[in-house]
């Protein structure tokens, strides 16, 4: 028994070591060739460490328009989505999970019946809408479209359902209001829910490309995926290189932010009981 239990350890340890290459292998490939110069992202077979780090290659991506411009456009562009989708799925998640309504349960299903229509498919007529409110190449107009989500309002429901009964009737027996209720005691036991969704509506919008492509026509409101885009071809070879350091600055950030969050994403998940 002893001897099966080692194996079935054994094994789960290689699998799971198998499954962190998988993963880790294109960013793994992403630093290396950031670092190369550009013969040396065309050796076959490729080497793994370059011979020399060319940190330049960030500076050069960087220089190759206004990044930092990029830069603030989306990080107001995501956080202001973020923030609109808080204020609207927050109330809209605990009115779902605490109160009994007529057509409720139709309205659920309305909104999870969003989830299923691609954001492609409706772009045409939220642009033309957008259009007519002048709100091309604007912030708003980028923010706007995503000022609610499906998928919050169902992680949240979930979340809010979990608490105990009992502890709202107390709150209410004390005469507390439903918003004191939601903000005070439902919003901190859903703190982990609230962190998860908040991280993957921010990569999402940060590494967003089709929306802000579509909404700009000049540089006011575009985001970095829109800015590394635009890191093309020299003399006809494209330097993958400096398209990779490009590349490494938009995930970087987005690393950091994964880093602090990532006990409340297991928390999430992983739910162990209202103590």
């Amino acid at each position: 028994m002893k001897v099966m239990n080692r194996l079935l350890t054994v094994i789960n340890v290689i699998l799971m070591g198998v499954l962190v290459l998988i993963f880790a292998l294109p960013f793994v490939w992403m630093v290396s060739t950031s670092l190369k110069t550009l013969p040396e992202t065309m050796i076959f077979p490729p080497e793994w460490i370059p011979a020399a780090p060319q940190w330049q290659n960030f500076i050069q991506a960087w220089n190759s328009g206004p990044f930092l411009h990029y830069f603030m456009n989306s990080v107001m562009i995501s956080a202001g989505i973020l923030l609109l989708q808080m204020i609207t799925i927050i109330p809209a998640a605990y009115a779902f999970a605490r109160f009994e309504f007529k057509g409720s349960g139709i309205l659920f299903g309305l909104v999870m019946v969003t989830l299923m229509i691609p954001s492609q498919l409706i772009f045409l007529p939220v642009y033309l809408e957008l259009s007519s409110w002048n709100l091309l190449n604007t912030h708003l107009g980028l923010i706007l479209p995503f000022a609610s989500s499906a998928f919050g309002i169902f992680l949240l429901r979930q979340s809010f359902k979990q608490v105990p009964n009992e502890l709202i009737e107390a709150a209410r027996l004390d005469k507390a209001k439903e918003w004191k209720i939601m903000i005070k005691l439902m919003i901190p036991m859903a703190r982990p829910a609230l962190i998860t969704f908040g991280l993957f509506s921010f990569i999402s919008h940060w590494n967003d490309y089709f929306w802000p492509l579509v909404m700009t026509t000049n540089e006011t409101a575009r985001t970095l995926p829109l800015g590394i885009a635009k890191i093309r071809e020299t003399e006809g070879l494209t330097t993958w290189n400096v398209l990779m350091a490009g590349n490494l600055i938009l995930v970087i950030p987005i690393l950091i932010i994964f880093f602090f969050a990532q006990r409340s994403i297991i928390k999430a998940f992983v739910y162990n009981g209202v103590k």
